[in-house]
């Protein structure tokens, strides 16, 4: 039989002659099947043979407004007619000046200055060398240590890394890691019978007080991701801890970074996370939904005292000497800024709240099914919690990967879902209709059902 050069099988089968791919054991694609796109249409994956998927992921959380969107990809086309890129080194631009003026516009209040980078970990490096910089400009070089929380991820270059703490990415490569201080999660599936998701966060931030009172005196910054923890099970938690974190930064000379690259633009129902606890932190961290899931591109930004403390004759050595090749990339600023201008004309949160509320209508059944320990939600952010045993909450062995089974369910079926572990979970583009919602809901189920009904993969 002659097989279509340009069909699923002929393309899955030249890709895995050379390619590598990310977090993949590349051995699962001896049965894992390897899906070539060639084209996408809104919230929907077109592969080589015709078929469709729903995209419930938003392609790794990063598209916003729709997968060929027309009116970014029209900005797109002119920017590439005009400039492509230039060093951002002495040289400037248009599209990165007008972000940068938008990107302080619509942030909390305080956050006046913009460093560019080009994904979401080299933006944790940014924060991170930053804020021991600025440390080592005010003259205490002692400060060295990071404060992250349990369960956090923040990326998988070493920095970033560092002040993650999920094992799965982290164990390997911990001999080459800084060490950071670990304070316990607000996560609010981990609080104590009975226990509210704010008693958790004031619990919680008590703990963080004693790690402050013993380490602040060496330690740079504490680093967060707003409400909630994605890759490490999208754990959610109250927005009162970040009210009280930013108190305790301020208390302790500490910096506060947020690492929105997940949940910004829109995600957890305000255009920020921050928001929901009406605070600025001294770093904030961008990328993924920024560009409307186009181009790599990510932001730091920070405040006026923060830059000022590098800001001095070149002499004194204070500068902040960090860059990438394609910083400030015009075609990516520039994508980015009609991302930003869709939120500006169409009522994008307003109907997020609206399908955000249809989710949890759909999903609430599932908080009595047997293997289902927690459904949580946070505006287009909701999860589900599978388990062995509901009541004691044990979890499936990891082995056994119940998980994959709904991936792979997803499918054949037509959408694309990829759970941590054994939490299934939805965060779909914005363009998702109620019904397309309804079939992601309908798939995970009859995949949830398959996957906890056998114990090995099918």
């Amino acid at each position: 039989m002659i097989i279509p050069a340009s069909s699923n099988v002929a393309l899955a089968t030249r890709d895995l002659k050379h390619l590598w791919h990310p977090c993949t054991q590349m051995h699962d694609h001896e049965s894992v099947p390897m899906v070539p796109i060639v084209r996408g249409d809104g919230a929907w994956l077109i592969d080589a043979d015709g078929r469709r998927y729903l995209d419930g992921i938003s392609s790794w959380w990063t598209n916003l407004f729709g997968h060929a969107n027309p009116r970014i990809a029209a900005a797109l086309a002119e920017q590439a007619r005009t400039l492509e890129h230039v060093i951002f080194a002495g040289f400037t631009h248009q599209p990165a000046i007008e972000l940068a003026e938008e990107l302080v516009r619509i942030t909390p209040p305080g956050l006046d200055r913009v460093f560019y980078a080009d994904n979401g970990s080299a933006a944790i490096e940014v924060a991170l060398k930053m804020s021991f910089h600025y440390w080592l400009n005010q003259g205490h070089g002692e400060k060295t240590r990071f404060i992250a929380l349990t369960g956090s991820y923040h990326g998988e270059t070493l920095g970033a890394l560092s002040v993650s703490d999920v094992a799965l990415y982290r164990k390997t490569y911990a001999p080459l890691l800084l060490t950071p201080f670990l304070a316990p999660s607000p996560d609010a599936y981990e609080g104590e019978p009975g226990e509210s998701p704010e008693q958790i966060a004031t619990r919680r931030l008590g703990e963080m007080r004693v790690l402050l009172e013993r380490h602040a005196h060496e330690t740079c910054a504490v680093i967060v991701e707003p409400l909630v923890q994605c890759a490490g099970g999208m754990r959610m938690y109250h927005p009162s801890y970040l009210t009280g974190l930013r108190a305790l930064c301020d208390e302790f000379a500490v910096h506060f970074i947020a690492d929105e690259i997940a949940v910004g633009f829109g995600r957890t129902g305000t255009l920020f996370a921050c928001e929901q606890a009406n605070v600025t932190p001294d770093f904030m961290c961008l990328s993924k939904g920024l560009t409307g899931g186009f181009l790599p591109l990510s932001a730091v930004l920070t405040t006026t005292g923060i830059y000022e403390a590098f800001y001095a004759e070149y002499n004194a050595g204070k500068a902040f000497l960090h860059s990438h090749s394609y910083t400030g990339n015009p075609l990516a600023c520039r994508v980015a800024l009609e991302t930003l201008a869709i939120f500006r004309d169409e009522p994008v949160l307003e109907r997020n709240r609206q399908l955000a509320k249809h989710l949890a209508t759909r999903l609430e059944p599932l908080r009595d099914h047997p293997h289902v320990a927690d459904v949580r939600q946070t505006g287009m952010i909701a999860a589900i919690e599978l388990v062995a045993d509901k009541v004691s909450r044990r979890p499936f062995p990891a082995v056994e990967r119940r998980g994959l089974q709904v991936y792979l369910h997803g499918l054949q079926h037509g959408a694309l879902l990829r759970p941590l572990g054994n939490v299934v979970y939805f965060m779909p583009p914005y363009v998702v209709t109620e019904q397309e919602l309804d079939q992601l809901v309908d798939t995970a189920i009859a995949g949830i059902e398959q996957a906890v009904g056998s114990t090995s993969l099918p």
